[in-house]
């Protein structure tokens, strides 16, 4: 079975809410909520892949040592089996925007269950929750 590493984060604002990005239409779980990351590329650490997305998907700059980890995900999908390390951050430079067709929220913690998300993201909740 593939492993398929991907990095996700807890992006934290001010008032304790997470934001989340809806996954666009095309893309496989389309309409789900997630984490903002995505994969970890051959040679890349998953705080470097994780500083590279929140660029290219959200427009904006983090550093590593802004990056706390926090928990992962280990799940078994039909085609390969996900390890997600999830990071939480509360310090970046500009205003997160959506460059990807996706959509934006900003959840308060204990409305993350009522945004549908795919099946590994599911136990991260009460962990960031409670955390938070």
């Amino acid at each position: 079975m593939i492993i398929l590493l991907v990095s996700a984060v807890a992006l934290i604002d001010a008032d304790g809410r997470v934001l989340l990005a809806q996954r666009p239409e095309g893309k496989s779980m389309a309409g789900l909520w997630e984490f903002p990351g995505g994969k970890v590329e051959v040679g890349e650490t998953p705080e470097a892949a994780l500083i590279r997305e929140l660029h290219e998907e959200l427009g904006i700059n983090t550093w590593q040592s802004c990056l706390a980890p926090l928990t992962f995900a280990s799940h078994a999908y039909e085609r390969f089996h996900l390890l997600m390390p999830l990071f939480a951050c509360r310090r970046w430079e500009g205003v997160p925007t959506p460059r990807e067709g996706q959509t934006l929220a900003w959840v308060r913690p204990e409305r993350l269950r009522d945004y549908p998300m795919p099946p590994a993201d599911i136990p991260l909740i009460p962990i960031l929750r409670d955390w938070l």
